[in-house]
């Protein structure tokens, strides 16, 4: 493959190549000049799937939230109670916030994201509803409460992963 040359690939290449910059530098290195460069494409190439630095930042987000979704799914999917989901998801979810700081810093950065994209709020719904099924599967504890617990829950784990970095 010649440099640059992504063979219809390229949105792909530029977000590893974001989350190279981003694992290695922090977000403040991630913008699409740099990410460009770290693809070998030329300066004007990202423009094709990237109209600016909050749709290359969103792009990066979305990678980050379907690969977090995954490990939280995988987490949940070992059984047992409810608590027991809830206990393994918390834990995959503070192992993918510490493994990966800058990524996470940037999944929350929701003043630098494209709120309205819809792959993004659908990804982020998702990680509540997911938790909303297993505490709703508590019974009768959580009756009427759901919401509340769901919220309490994502405002302490977000909390504590934050802290912990």
């Amino acid at each position: 493959m010649k440099r640059g040359e992504h063979h219809g690939a390229l949105r792909e290449a530029l977000i590893k190549a974001a989350l190279a910059l981003l694992d290695a530098q922090g977000g403040e290195a991630v913008t699409i000049r740099a990410v460009a460069r770290a693809a070998q494409v030329s300066h004007a190439a990202p423009a094709n799937h990237f109209a600016d630095r909050r749709a290359l930042w969103t792009g990066i987000a979305i990678d980050c939230f379907e690969t977090l979704l995954t490990d939280l799914a995988r987490a949940r999917s070992a059984g047992g109670s409810p608590r027991a989901r809830i206990d393994a998801a918390i834990e995959a979810y503070l192992a993918y916030a510490i493994r990966h700081p800058h990524r996470y810093r940037l999944m929350w950065r929701l003043d630098m994201l494209d709120r309205e994209d819809a792959r993004l709020t659908s990804l982020i719904d998702r990680l509540y509803a997911d938790l909303e099924q297993d505490v709703q599967a508590l019974g009768p504890m959580v009756s009427g409460r759901t919401t509340t617990i769901v919220i309490a829950l994502g405002s302490v784990i977000h909390g504590y992963a934050s802290m912990r970095i």
